[in-house]
């Protein structure tokens, strides 16, 4: 199994482990980390969930020939499935990011509680060069914290950024040394259990209800045209080029 967990001193633990692919995420993965979200929020010995990846990579998104071949079809596909447990996890999740965070691997930390990320991170969201469109209401979410110009460098053009840009931008709390990033995270996830947990529950859903309609929304927008430009002749283009190890020409489009 590419996704460990594991629950120490009232903290699950999601760790993604395929480092040969970059952590690129399956639909296996994606359902063993909605699984894994359920059983820690059933868990009333859990208090926090802590997300991370590997050194030098946190995910790099999508594993695209997986995607190409059973591409979601409609909310009960796994990815949806783990977007949907993490969105309304109730419990507090903290995210350590060691290194690249590409497409999903950047979105997925709109919605956790508490990002660290490394000195070495890089985030990205290239949805439009590969023909496709933000998902995980990254569409609403990114502009609400980076302003809509530098959101559109994010998302139109797909730059590129930095963790202490990260940080800077509001999607972040630190940025630490890369050796740093998941003892740090575990520390502060494990603060959690000194506090009580009806508290930082009801906190948490006051915190997220003012957007709550909104996002919903917004994950549903997002989700139809996602999955019909998936099938679209620019992103055939995009994804073929990818596996031709070639740039894409959109010229024709």
């Amino acid at each position: 199994m590419t996704i460990r967990t594991a629950t120490l001193n009232g903290v699950t633990t999601i760790e993604i482990a395929r480092p040969e692919k970059k952590n690129a995420l399956t639909l296996a993965m994606y359902q063993a980390m909605a699984d894994a979200i359920g059983s820690a929020v059933a868990d009333a010995a859990v208090r926090a969930l802590l997300i991370t990846g590997q050194p030098g990579v946190f995910t790099s998104g999508n594993d695209l020939e997986d995607f190409m071949q059973r591409p979601p079809a409609g909310e009960d596909s796994p990815v949806f499935r783990f977007m949907r447990a993490l969105a309304d996890c109730g419990k507090p999740v903290v995210a350590a990011v060691t290194g690249a965070a590409v497409g999903i691997g950047t979105t997925m930390l709109l919605h956790c509680d508490l990002v660290y990320v490394s000195d070495e991170a890089r985030l990205a969201m290239p949805f439009v060069g590969l023909g496709l469109v933000p998902e995980y209401a990254s569409s609403l979410l990114v502009p609400r914290l980076m302003g809509q110009v530098r959101a559109a460098e994010k998302l139109l053009l797909g730059d590129p950024f930095t963790g202490a840009e990260a940080v800077e931008c509001g999607l972040a709390n630190a940025v630490l040394p890369a050796p740093e990033v998941v003892p740090h995270a575990r520390r502060v996830a494990e603060r959690f259990n000194a506090l009580p947990p009806g508290a930082v529950r009801d906190t948490k859903q006051l915190l997220r209800a003012p957007l709550r309609a909104a996002v919903e929304s917004a994950l549903r927008a997002e989700g139809e045209v996602f999955t019909g430009r998936l099938r679209g002749p620019e992103a055939k283009e995009a994804f073929q080029a990818f596996f031709e190890k070639r740039k894409p020409d959109f010229s024709r489009f």
